[in-house]
């Protein structure tokens, strides 16, 4: 991504306030690009947009309801004048037990957040970019999305679900001029990641 020129690109970055997400949004904005940093922290988000600065904004989004979801590309258009490419990171890691032991509240959370939140977004992100002549997104999976890992099964679950869906909406919607795309990236399931 470091020696591409987005220069116009409108890029939507989730899980934007830190880490990859954070990363991602820095260097999209430093290659040209007008940048709308998501996060669910908000100050997180403002430091972000604030640090990129010029065609940079933030909002608050929670990528597990669908509504916040649809507000957040809503603001995107709004604030920016559309979404051409998505970055889509947001992400938790969840306990660590094993499967026999998981505890349900934690496989809701990471799965509500990982597998449905990215879901979500792919969704809304697909529904703007259809209509506009295309676009380009990125969902974060791992390596764990195609290997088991031991006290990771909820984790381990959404990045199998993140790369099922991905190539599922790539050949869907490749006619409507919309690439997706998976990043298998080496997180840990237990660091604390966004």
């Amino acid at each position: 991504m470091a020696s591409i020129d987005v220069t116009g690109a409108v890029a939507l970055v989730t899980g934007g306030g830190s880490g990859i997400g954070e990363a991602c949004a820095r260097v999209l904005g430093a290659r040209g690009a007008k940048v709308m940093v998501a996060d669910l922290q908000a100050e997180a988000a403002r430091r972000v947009a604030d640090a990129i600065g010029d065609g940079a904004a933030a909002v608050t989004t929670d990528v597990s309801d669908p509504a916040s979801v649809a507000a957040m590309v809503a603001a995107t258009v709004d604030q920016l004048g559309g979404d051409s490419t998505s970055r889509n990171n947001a992400g938790i890691g969840g306990a660590s037990a094993t499967t026999g032991d998981y505890p349900l509240e934690s496989w809701r959370s990471v799965i509500s957040v990982n597998l449905d939140g990215v879901f979500y977004c792919t969704r809304a992100e697909i529904q703007h970019m259809r209509s506009h002549g295309g676009g380009s997104i990125v969902n974060m999976a791992s390596i764990l999305g195609s290997v088991g890992f031991a006290t990771a099964p909820a984790y381990v679950a959404a990045k199998h679900g993140v790369v099922g869906l991905t190539r599922t909406a790539a050949l869907e919607h490749a006619a409507d001029r919309i690439r997706v795309n998976a990043r298998r990236a080496g997180f840990h399931p237990h660091a604390p990641h966004r």
